[in-house]
């Protein structure tokens, strides 16, 4: 019987076309895997059967409607990029997370949402020795790229050391020693800061410090360090690394805090404007003041206006909101497609009014 396929492997690889961030939103979820107590991977496929092109790191921007609410988010893909037929993003439920919530009460198999994406450059640079270093959920981009490197199978050295609560909240646990096993390359420092629910736990227990990781990783200043986590344990992170001689240009950290972007601070900086316009927020039916050379998102936050906001400088697209009336000048960075624009949104943390504003929010 002759079994030769009558297509060519790229055809066979991309059957029905690449997704296209710039037309393609839909997506259908294939599958609801239980990670841990509170941890949910969410796997999707293009309901058309495209395939996905993205790097490990990079993010999707999930567009939800929520008890008639638009809500924006961005999620970290864990999976491999060479898996490119479906992709998946790990999430963990948040105390009072609006979005982390509705996801694990809600989503399931065969669900359809919408979504931006792929986006971020957070992204593997050619590198001798990596150490891979995150806290919580910001496991999920690196976990990419340790998937990568497992479907690539090439030579690697690489320190993953993971940070969390528990022995419980190590998320992927399981599925890192297996791979630590296959990948010769790789070694695995996984430090709970409490060892509540595992009494025989075998390693350290604490949080990243000098110490901590001289112990760990003595050759920390040759590495190449890849960071994603809560922004307090990047803020360490980073303050720990320059001080044991990683250079700057050796030390890469995701831009966004993707587990909790509610509460992210928006720093204000004080220009001298000639003009101001009034910015409304109509459902919040607040009026506030903002000058022509601020950012309509950073007087927000400091006037107390509650807007979901993460990057802050127009990459992730989280603050996307309803341009009701007036104009601004928006320079973004990817965080918003040219027909959403051309529906009336606009992103307020990259945006400077150019008249007075009527925003639905």
């Amino acid at each position: 019987m002759d079994t030769k396929s009558n297509f060519s492997p790229a055809e066979r690889l991309e059957p029905n076309g690449l997704w296209n961030r710039n037309s393609d939103e839909d997506l259908v979820c294939v599958d609801v895997h239980e990670e841990t107590h509170d941890v949910r991977t969410f796997t999707f496929a293009s309901p058309e059967g495209k395939c996905f092109a993205f790097e490990a790191g990079q993010y999707f921007l999930f567009d939800l409607d929520i008890d008639g609410e638009p809500e924006s988010r961005c999620y970290s893909i864990s999976s491999s990029p060479r898996r490119s037929n479906a992709f998946s993003v790990t999430v963990k439920r948040v105390a009072g997370g609006k979005i982390s919530n509705w996801l694990h009460d809600n989503l399931t198999v065969n669900a359809r949402v919408k979504a931006n994406g792929p986006l971020g450059h957070f992204t593997r640079p050619n590198a001798r020795k990596y150490l891979f270093l995150s806290g919580g959920s910001g496991i999920t981009p690196v976990m990419a790229m340790v998937r990568e490197l497992a479907d690539t199978c090439e030579p690697v050295d690489v320190v993953f050391m993971h940070a969390a609560r528990t022995p419980k909240d190590l998320v992927f646990r399981d599925e890192l020693a297996n791979l630590a096993n296959r990948i010769k390359g790789l070694r695995l420092q996984f430090l709970p800061e409490v060892i509540s629910g595992e009494a025989n736990w075998p390693g350290l227990t604490g949080r990243i410090s000098p110490a901590y990781m001289k112990l760990a990783v003595p050759d920390l200043a040759e590495r190449v360090v890849l960071c994603c986590g809560p922004a307090p344990f990047m803020a360490a992170a980073r303050a720990i690394c320059a001080e044991l001689g990683v250079p700057p240009s050796n030390y890469i950290e995701e831009s966004f805090d993707a587990a909790v972007v509610d509460d992210v601070d928006v720093p204000v900086i004080e220009e001298p404007a000639t003009r101001t316009f009034q910015v409304e927020f109509s459902k919040q039916a607040r009026k506030i003041e903002v000058a022509e050379e601020q950012t309509v998102l950073s007087c927000a936050k400091k006037a107390g206006v509650k807007l979901p906001s993460s990057c802050s400088n127009g990459v992730c697209g989280t603050c996307k909101s309803k341009l009701v009336s007036g104009s601004v000048e928006m320079n973004h960075n990817g965080g918003i497609r040219q027909r959403e624009i051309d529906a009336g949104l606009f992103l307020p943390c990259c945006s400077k009014p150019l008249s007075d504003l009527v925003i639905d929010r």
